[in-house]
């Protein structure tokens, strides 16, 4: 290459490109099953998925899970633990046996994360152990366990604390975390500072949007207050070398072949702001 074509390359190209893998989290396909998400994920070209378990019943079903990888050639990235509400019965009722089948689950498949949420209110045993259980597991297993930041329960009235020790890990010692924008929009803090306050210790991002909402929204990235491209630009500037994963409500999608549409665009957005698509350039031809 000459040095009037090094001159003529677009400063685009200058951009850092974010070494991060970027997942569709199986629930962005809801109601689809997580077999839908395997299959768009391979289809579409995401680099792998993450699990969220016990919403549909086949995730929880480690073998079923193990089967879909191999057939559609999808890694798995991370484990979500089943730590939801509508998710209290599945893998037992003991919250610390669910994490540990988490990690179990998570080195069968080849995902080196665990996403994992605080402990409800009512959990008062097990949260009282919380933070230190937490980086146990993260020494004996080898899996990284990142606790995702929540939000306080809002209501027309008083919020309700739902989450021991605290919906926001800013202040706790964990050692890993992972970012929900969602989460942040409904707790009405700012993802860009969860950023900066977490540093090295973020090793996992939700990348999805909020509004500020009294609800959990998980709207697609630049539909709502969390900055997202820009945090992803961020990221790419850091080097961030964890994974970036979507996770997004399609349910008004309408149709399979709209949720794909939706799916494919935003893994297109997503990798120009973590700097890993160059622009198409335009073909050669008269002018416009």
């Amino acid at each position: 290459m000459d040095a009037n074509q090094v001159n003529a390359a677009p400063a685009e190209s200058t951009r850092p490109v974010c070494p991060a893998k970027v997942g569709l989290s199986t629930s962005s396909v809801y109601p689809e099953s997580t077999a839908s998400g395997f299959e768009l994920a391979a289809q579409l070209g995401w680099d792998g998925v993450e699990v969220m378990v016990g919403i549909d019943p086949l995730a929880a079903d480690i073998d079923r899970v193990e089967a879909l990888r191999d057939y559609h050639q999808v890694p798995v990235m991370a484990i979500h633990a089943p730590c939801l509400l509508v998710t209290q019965g599945t893998w037992g009722s003991d919250p610390w046996e669910k994490l540990e089948r988490s990690a179990e689950a998570a080195t069968r498949l080849g995902a080196d994360v665990v996403v994992v949420h605080p402990p409800f209110r009512w959990q008062a045993n097990y949260a009282r152990t919380f933070v230190d259980g937490i980086r146990r597991l993260n020494a004996e297993t080898g899996i990284i366990f990142a606790v995702e930041n929540m939000y306080p329960w809002r209501t027309p009235g008083t919020p309700f604390q739902a989450y021991v020790p605290s919906w926001d890990p800013t202040e706790l010692s964990y050692e890993h975390l992972t970012l929900d924008l969602s989460h942040a929009s409904t707790s009405r803090v700012q993802s860009l500072d969860y950023l900066e306050q977490w540093g090295p210790r973020l090793k996992h991002v939700h990348i999805t949007d909020g509004k500020g909402s009294l609800k959990d929204e998980h709207l697609f990235p630049g539909e709502g207050d969390q900055q997202a491209f820009e945090l992803m630009r961020r990221l790419a500037e850091r080097q961030f070398d964890g994974h970036v994963v979507l996770e997004v409500n399609t349910r008004k999608a309408g149709s399979r072949a709209r949720r794909e549409e939706l799916l494919a665009q935003c893994l297109a957005d997503i990798r120009e702001h973590l700097g890993q698509a160059q622009p198409v350039a335009e073909p050669a031809g008269e002018p416009r």
